[in-house]
């Protein structure tokens, strides 16, 4: 998790720094749509390669698939630490299974 939680501080300080040629600061720039846009784009790369099957390009996917959703967090303050009290909390329910309904695929 240091890594994750590095890289965020790093996404906050380019966010705030407004470098030029800063990715990073683009995406702030561009705003909500175009960081959903890239997440949706990632979601579908991650796909794309695991089907393929093709483990270190899922990889790369997921790292930016991760920078993306870091950039989201940042941009509507949501803290590492925000996260982090969510996973704890659906730690408890661990071995909680959903129930699933079943699909009448008859009909």
């Amino acid at each position: 998790m240091d890594y994750i939680r590095n890289d965020y501080e790093t996404i906050l300080a380019r966010r705030d720094a407004k470098l030029e040629g800063s990715y990073t600061g683009y995406l702030f720039e561009q705003g909500i749509d175009k960081i959903l846009k890239k997440i949706g784009e990632e979601s579908s790369e991650v796909i794309i390669a695991a089907k393929n099957a093709k483990n270190e390009d899922t990889v790369g996917e997921i790292c930016d698939l991760l920078y993306h959703t870091l950039v989201l967090m940042a941009y509507q303050g949501i803290s590492i630490e925000d996260v982090e009290a969510e996973l704890d909390r659906r730690a408890q329910k661990a071995g909680n299974l959903k129930q699933f309904h079943e699909v009448d695929k008859n009909s």
